[in-house]
């Protein structure tokens, strides 16, 4: 997928949660519709088969529920995009990469080969599954870790154990630790853990421009890769380093991985690297990032992987990141700056075939229970919003699940679509109004998340008083939780550690059960509010955009 990754530690945050954020963009001259989901642990597969590369893989018995953001229409697989577990482990995948000829020449992609003549035949080949990809990892993996860290080893045994067919760059957080893993060639990998205190840019390009293979191949505190990752290197005379006689990536114990494995092409400069600067721009704006002297510029290939922004940041910078396309800058196809050449120089972050944003944010300061929200928005960054929703649910709203192939208002996807299309013709007509959606939206997203989590603190409050003198150390039941937003439930212990059963038959505790239902009217009550808000604007836009219409005429009959 053709998509833009920022990736936040937790000392980086405002608020001291990890947050991961990913576009996923179609490519050209497609648009694939979106729909969020829970999977509960009685629909994963045990065995599964990928859509794509047919390969075939048997998974454990021990899945936990999870949420995602899938393909809503068949064909292409699962591809889940992004999603967060009960667990509270993150992960969106994947951010498209590339290696270069000679990575994959001494280690191929793994590729489907079809079938070829007919069985019993002399001359008959049968199939050759490929490995696996985009469409897979999410799946493979998320349901069955319970560490950010362990994401990271089991992916990479799948990949070294099946490969892939294609070069990408993973996310894996929970509420601690951001790791980012990239794929190199067929089977191998490597994998860094994103600082605490600093952020990460990423467009479609290998990224990592920095690795400790003495910390990889030791305590791994923040370095991880495929276990032969060394002798590839010098097997196949990918070391680049002049002076190291063809050894100093193992002597040195460190090097360059956009250098050894990375590309470097006129391509990029038009279509990755000025995407890293402008993020790199926002988040450290005290540095000189336009005049003629200025140290990193949008075609400089060695803009860094991370750096420490100058301020803690929010989500607000998240969504508009996200969503930007070179504002203030004469690369902006909506400015009035520069020149008509520059206005279309450069391929903007908010693009006309983003399908959805997913910023998951995994909060220290909350119960395991509801810990995690996936702050969503589908289509075009620059006309629809990010919008909060809890995770730890078994079901999700009907505005933001039921995407079809009709188009249709009663989607979420298909209303962003349109309001989209209206807009971007007269977009300075329509700013204001999308600008007020957005800030209605998202201050009503801090206020619903802030009430929900101040009523099950509430609420575990309560039963540890009631419990105090019945054993100290154990939850307590809490008569009820009542939001002001009118969410009601009997009997919550949100206090209860992920993955506590007491009904063997359903896998889940009542306790669990109940706060899930709770997270699930709260997210039925942000997404009604959401598709007030959505209506609203695409009645403003279209009034505004038909009022602009080419053949308008001012002189009417009456």
């Amino acid at each position: 997928m053709s998509c833009t990754t920022l990736l936040v530690g937790k000392s980086a945050t405002i608020d001291g949660s990890t947050m991961i954020a990913r576009n996923d963009d179609s490519g050209s001259g497609r648009y694939d519709p979106k729909r969020f989901i829970a999977v509960n642990p009685a629909d994963q597969p045990r065995h599964y088969r990928s859509e794509l590369s047919h390969v075939s893989i048997e998974l454990p018995d021990d899945p936990c529920r999870y949420s995602i953001v899938p393909n809503a229409l068949p064909g292409r697989g699962i591809l889940a995009e992004c999603g967060i577990s009960e667990r509270n482990i993150a992960m969106s995948a994947t951010e498209t990469i590339a290696v270069n000829e000679r990575v994959l020449g001494a280690d191929p992609m793994v590729e489907l080969q079809a079938a070829q003549g007919e069985p019993g035949d002399d001359d008959y080949r049968p199939e050759v599954p490929g490995g696996i990809g985009e469409e897979d990892f999410i799946t493979l993996v998320l349901p069955y870790v319970r560490s950010a860290r362990e994401g990271v080893r089991r992916l990479g045994e799948l990949l070294e154990r099946f490969g892939t067919y294609e070069a990408n760059g993973i996310a894996i957080s929970d509420v601690d630790e951001i790791w980012y893993v990239e794929t190199i060639g067929g089977h191998h990998w490597i994998a860094r853990r994103v600082p605490d205190d600093c952020y990460a840019a990423i467009p479609n390009q290998l990224g990592l421009d920095g690795f400790d293979l003495e910390d990889a191949f030791g305590d791994a505190r923040n370095h991880m890769c495929s276990a032969d990752l060394v002798e590839f290197i010098r097997d196949n005379h990918l070391d680049r380093g002049m002076g190291s006689g063809g050894s100093g990536v193992w002597r040195a114990g460190t090097f360059n991985p956009r250098t050894l494995f990375g590309t470097r092409t006129t391509k990029d400069h038009i279509y990755n690297t000025p995407r890293a600067w402008y993020m790199e721009r926002y988040l450290n704006p005290s540095e000189d990032w336009d005049s003629p002297a200025a140290r990193y510029t949008p075609i400089s290939d060695d803009i860094p992987w991370c750096r420490r922004p100058e301020n803690r940041v929010t989500v607000e910078d998240v969504a508009f990141l996200m969503a930007s396309h070179f504002e203030d800058t004469p690369y902006d196809p909506y400015g009035t700056r520069g020149t008509d050449e520059t206005r279309r120089r450069y391929r903007p972050i908010g693009i006309n075939r983003t399908g959805q944003m997913g910023l998951l944010q995994i909060r220290p300061y909350e119960p395991e229970a509801n810990r995690s929200v996936m702050w969503l928005q589908y289509g075009s960054g620059p006309f629809t919003t990010l919008t909060p929703f809890y995770t730890n649910v078994s079901d999700t709203p009907a505005y933001l699940r039921d995407t079809g192939a009709e188009v249709s208002t009663d989607s979420f996807y298909w209303t962003s679509r349109i309001i989209a299309a209206l807009a971007d013709p007269h977009y300075v007509s329509n700013r204001n109004a999308i600008e007020h959606y957005r800030e209605n939206v998202m201050s009503r997203g801090h206020t619903h998340i802030a009430r929900v989590d101040a009523a099950l603190r509430g609420a575990a409050g309560a039963g540890a008083s009631a419990g105090a003198g019945a054993g100290a150390g154990h939850a307590v039941s809490c008569a009820d939780i009542e939001d002001v937003e009118g969410i009601k439930h009997s009997g919550v212990r949100v206090d209860t550690p992920v993955g506590a059963t007491d009904d063997a038959a359903s896998g889940e505790s009542a306790d669990c059960r109940t706060v899930c239902d709770a997270l699930e009217q709260a997210n039925q009550q942000m997404a009604d509010y959401l598709r007030s808000q959505t209506q609203e604007l695409l009645s403003k836009v279209l009034y505004t955009s038909s009022n602009l219409m080419r053949n308008a005429f001012a002189m009417s009959d009456r």
